[in-house]
């Protein structure tokens, strides 16, 4: 045996069949994801039980989603110097460790402070499972198929959050959202130990200290900020302060990176590379669009048509299902037809299908106003999800994929964070504005419909940006 073919075998992590390392990725993809919507159904159950103040439960969702978005780039480095497995199970414990702690929480205080733990074991996971496909599946249309399941997996997490809230707080507890994933945890981290060696780095470099404070700090601060906007003014010192801190601190980052870290949490050269620094660009915007599907959607099935958490759950999953399937197909195609011609075709059907939906009222059907739009959105997010997380990651030195997976979920979900304070901003304003002589269901509706045509907005500046993606391949 060569010294290069032994060498490569100890830079590959992975000894077990391929498919199992994916479905390895894609259920964590799934918990992760589930997790971040599962609580919204059971937050008065909550509520009840802890006595917890209006400001402080919302720390149940936003202590989640702070950490999350805030230690990604942390985690996705850490994978590159330590190797997938090692991350993979670190961030499994500290999920299933973190769940068990708030289901048996007896004080708000014990709980916020699980949904945080739970954040950053997320925020280890998520950029893990992009680690695995990246260097599990280096064949082209092998890559792009393990990246369709991947995206579908996450679309099944999202759709199934309202509905096993609903379900477990209802037929159980609300304790059982965060216990259930204790026996996943303990299944899927005996399956990453069997399925995936302890690879060897080839590298053994020191953790950047200075930019992973700079760096998680700024990211932290920025979405704290963006959060306070919810009971805050735009002007305000509760919203101004953080997220100038924030943005601050991400400008010392850059700098640190660029001009003084000996070994980069956060290499710059890799933005030298297209997919990377466009693909990221185009998930920023990506997230804002995926907030005004889910989230405003939702909103307006309840505060506007009438519908239960759950019945509005369950009228979203034809939706998540279209997702799903649009995913995987998609997935097919794109060896073929390149990222931009994917991501075109899925922002021509955003357009539509905000316009479309940007007309329903409080008298709309369901049927005809917000299923077929709702419908004609999904398929452009399965052509447009799953190839930018392909193009964002493509062509990357292996030592590097778990940075740049960290990069791509990190600017899906600071894009998301900043998307619903101005999307949620805008719908009040809009509310608040036919507020004079209309009924409270037809304000909403109106506020809404400006979030809808903001949305058609983006999927415009989508197409204009995924013009500098290439035209085919993967780089």
């Amino acid at each position: 045996m060569t010294s290069t073919s032994t060498a490569a075998q100890r830079a590959r992590p992975h000894a077990a069949p391929a498919w199992v390392a994916l479905a390895l990725a894609c259920a964590c993809q799934f918990m992760v994801i589930l997790d971040a919507s599962i609580v919204n159904v059971a937050l008065p159950s909550i509520r009840g039980d802890l006595g917890f103040t209006p400001t402080g439960l919302a720390w149940v969702v936003n202590g989640y989603l702070l950490t999350f978005g805030g230690f990604m780039l942390l985690g996705g480095r850490a994978i590159d110097l330590f190797g997938p497995r090692r991350m993979l199970v670190a961030g499994l414990l500290l999920f299933s460790a973190s769940s068990l702690a708030g289901g048996l929480a007896t004080a708000p205080e014990v709980l916020v402070a699980a949904r945080v733990a739970q954040g950053v074991g997320a925020a280890m996971l998520a950029p893990a499972t992009l680690a695995v496909i990246n260097t599990r599946f280096t064949e082209e249309h092998a890559r792009a198929r393990a990246f369709g399941a991947w995206s579908a997996a996450g679309g099944v997490g999202g759709m199934a959050g309202a509905v096993a809230g609903g379900s477990l707080t209802t037929g159980l507890s609300w304790r059982w959202i965060f216990l259930i994933n204790v026996p996943i945890g303990a299944v899927l981290i005996v399956v990453a130990m069997m399925s995936l060696t302890g690879a060897r780095t080839r590298r053994r470099e020191s953790l950047d200290l200075t930019g992973a404070v700079t760096g998680t700090a700024g990211l932290a601060a920025l979405i704290y900020g963006v959060m306070q906007s919810a009971d805050h003014s735009w002007t305000s010192v509760a919203v101004v302060g953080p997220a100038l801190a924030g943005l601050l601190l991400l400008g010392v980052f850059t700098v640190v990176e660029a001009r003084f870290a000996t070994q980069p949490i956060m290499p710059l050269r890799l933005f030298r590379i297209r997919g990377v620094a466009v693909g990221s660009g185009l998930l920023l915007l990506f997230g804002a669009i995926a907030i005004a599907m889910w989230y405003f959607t939702s909103l307006f099935l309840q505060n506007v048509l009438g519908f239960s958490a759950l019945q509005a759950g369950l009228g979203q999953t034809p939706a998540a299902v279209t997702f799903m399937v649009i995913a995987r197909w998609a997935a097919a195609l794109l060896p073929r037809t390149g990222a931009r011609t994917l991501v075109l075709a899925g922002c021509g059907c955003f357009l539509a299908g905000f316009g479309w939906l940007a007309q329903a009222h409080a008298d709309s059907g369901y049927v005809t106003s917000v299923l077929g739009p709702t419908l004609l959105i999904a398929v452009g997010i399965g052509l447009t999800f799953p190839t930018l997380m392909a193009a964002a990651t493509a062509d990357v030195p292996e030592g590097d994929a778990g940075i740049v997976g960290g990069l791509a979920q990190t600017a899906s979900q600071v894009g998301g964070s900043v998307g619903l304070a101005v999307l949620a901003t805008a719908a009040g304003a809009g509310a608040a504005t036919a507020a004079g002589g209309s009924s409270p269901a037809a304000a909403l509706a109106a506020g809404y419909d400006l979030v809808f045509l903001m949305a058609a907005g983006l999927g415009l500046a989508i197409a204009v940006v995924s013009l500098l993606l290439p035209r085919h391949g993967r780089g």
